[in-house]
């Protein structure tokens, strides 16, 4: 059995952050592929083709790293993984969950006027953000009331 009762992506961000990835690989390996052809006056080298393309690649990779965040909630607390690392907070620390007016995605509040952005919140996502906040509001209210 998991850990983990609830578990929230975003939805729309995935989709670009692939398609943008692709067109940035496709783009850098057709440049690799056209860069000996015609003159310039710049000698290249296989090297600078391979060079351009896998630099594509890395780039796409970081890209795609936008289609990781991920929020999971459950009894030992909340997992945050934005870009990179994922962190969990534990329920006495959560002060809130918000989502202000104008931002891309919500954030939980902690003491002293700190806060982590929840990347997996997305206003970009509309209703299934309002869901997602729901959820995330009901899960806060049910453990900060078990751990007080």
């Amino acid at each position: 059995m998991s850990d983990w009762e609830v578990v929230i992506r975003p939805h729309l961000t995935p989709y670009f952050a692939y398609a943008a990835a692709a067109v940035i690989v496709a783009a850098h390996v057709a440049v690799g592929f056209l860069l000996k052809i015609g003159s310039s006056g710049v000698i290249f080298q296989t090297a600078d083709q391979v060079a351009i393309a896998l630099l594509g690649v890395i780039i796409g990779g970081v890209v795609t790293l936008f289609a990781r965040p991920r929020v999971r909630v459950g009894p030992r607390g909340l997992a945050v993984r934005n870009l990179w690392a994922e962190r969990v907070l534990e329920w006495p620390d959560i002060v809130g969950v918000s989502f202000p007016r104008g931002a891309r995605w919500a954030r939980v509040d902690l003491p002293d006027d700190e806060y982590i952005p929840l990347m997996a919140i997305q206003a970009v996502d509309k209703e299934r953000a309002v869901e997602a906040m729901e959820q995330l509001r009901d899960a806060l209210a049910r453990y900060r009331s078990h751990t007080q």
